[in-house]
Formats: structure tokens, C-alpha cells, sequence
């Protein structure tokens, strides 16, 4: 299983959020450029990135910040936020970006992931970000009528072979992620699955390795010292899958 340390970015800024809220943004890092710094000299390997002006624009706003930042780190990176077309697409991939995050585009354009999925195969992962188990879109400000369950299995059909799955109930919570939808989820598709939100300590690292999970996104459990992210990959290297 893989680590994933996140960054959030908010104005050009490194932030956290409770529960999605942009309202709730607080800052977490002097610079993106030393939160991902930090990541590499604790041994990630992937970082997760955000822009969150991007997924409420529903365009790229950050994209140079983040690009320079991804570069600089000397990580393997994913980008989620605001990437709505293939140009977005291209943009990052053509930057040395790692993997990019179609997010509200899976539920409302399903065209888009299927082109990049023939053009780009597994550089393209699909987010699903779910409240009370249906999915949400537009940086979770727009409701949907779709089960996460639903929407992961369409993506399969599509060919998406990584899917990145947030409870927002749980994210920035600190309180465990679901360990119920995940198992759901793990045993519904056969795509790999990362989970994202509440992960607070490394018992949740462990249970989540226990569910077979490709990752584990960890963003304010790091940032407020309640996971030490380098014992948190060692643990996760016993659980690579």
C-alpha cells in the first residue's frame, strides 16, 4: 500500500478543509514547496495534489504553481481539480504530472474519461467523492443522484484502473476513514482504490492496509502531528499490493 501525502491548494496556498468546506480553509504549511519537500525526506513516493480553486471553477487555476511544486519535490504526483477537458488532461501529463484526477467530469461528461482513458490508459483516475454514499460534484457543492458504488462500476467498465474514493463526511475529520464503503468498494471493482479522508493515526493506516487498498491519502493527520508519515510508509511497505 502506498502513502499518499496531500497538499491542498487554496489562493496559492497550502490548505486544509473540514469537511469540504472552503469556509473552513486554514493553512497548514509555510509553502506547497516545503509541505512536498517535507514528504520526500520522510521516503513518499506519491504525493496527492489539489487544487481547490480549480474544482470550484471547474477550470485550472493553480496549475503552475502545482506543476512547479510537483517538479521541484522530485515525487510521483497525482493532480485532482478543475481538469474538465483534454486540454487540462494534456496540460498536466506534459508537465512530468504522474496521474490526473477526473472528478466531476465522471459524473457529468463520462466522454471525457473514456478519451482519455484510450489516449492516456492508467495516468487517468477517477475521483469519487461521496455524503451518505452518493456522490457529489463541482468541489462537492453539487449533489448528484448516483451511488458511489454505481459510478466506480461504470468507471470500470470504461477502463479506469485507479479510483481515489473520499467520504466527506470523514475528510479533515481525524476521525477514521469508512472502512465499511471502503470494503464495499474494494470488493464491488476490481480497479485499484485509495482512500481518502480521516485518516487520523497509524491504526487507520493498518486498517486500511488490511482492506487490500492500493493508498491512503493523508493530509491534516500529518500536518497537525497525529501521523508520523515516515513510520506510516513503513508500515505501508509490509502492505504494498
Amino acid at each position: 500500500m502506498y502513502i499518499l501525502p496531500a497538499i491542498d491548494i487554496k489562493d496559492g496556498k497550502a490548505v486544509r478543509l473540514f469537511k469540504g468546506d472552503y469556509s473552513t480553509a486554514e493553512q497548514v504549511a509555510s509553502s506547497p514547496y516545503d509541505a512536498a519537500n517535507s514528504f520526500a525526506e520522510a521516503g513518499a513516493k506519491w504525493m496527492h495534489m489539489v487544487d481547490l480553486d480549480g474544482a470550484k471553477d471547474a477550470k485550472l487555476v493553480n496549475a503552475d504553481l502545482i506543476a512547479d511544486v510537483a517538479r521541484q519535490s522530485g515525487l510521483l504526483v497525482e493532480v485532482g481539480g478543475g481538469i474538465r477537458d483534454m486540454n487540462a488532461v494534456d496540460y498536466y501529463l506534459s508537465r512530468g504530472i504522474n496521474r490526473v484526477i477526473l472528478g466531476s467530469a465522471a459524473v457529468k461528461n463520462q466522454q471525457l474519461v473514456i478519451d482519455a482513458v484510450k489516449q492516456f490508459g492508467d495516468k487517468i483516475v477517477v475521483g469519487i467523492d461521496a455524503k451518505d454514499g452518493m456522490v457529489r460534484a463541482e468541489g462537492w457543492l453539487d449533489n448528484s443522484e448516483i451511488n458511489y458504488i454505481e459510478l466506480a462500476k461504470r468507471m470500470e467498465d470504461v477502463g479506469v484502473q485507479t479510483i481515489v474514493f473520499t467520504d466527506i463526511d470523514q475528510d479533515g475529520t481525524l476521525t477514521g476513514p469508512n472502512l465499511a464503503q471502503l470494503s464495499e468498494l474494494v470488493n464491488s471493482v476490481s480497479c485499484n482504490i485509495i482512500a481518502s479522508g480521516g485518516v487520523a493515526v497509524l491504526k487507520d493506516i493498518i486498517n486500511l492496509a488490511d482492506l487490500n487498498v492500493y493508498g491512503a491519502i493523508c493530509g491534516k493527520s500529518i500536518y497537525s502531528g497525529t501521523l508520523d508519515l515516515k513510520q506510516a510508509i513503513e508500515i505501508s511497505k509490509n502492505a504494498q499490493v
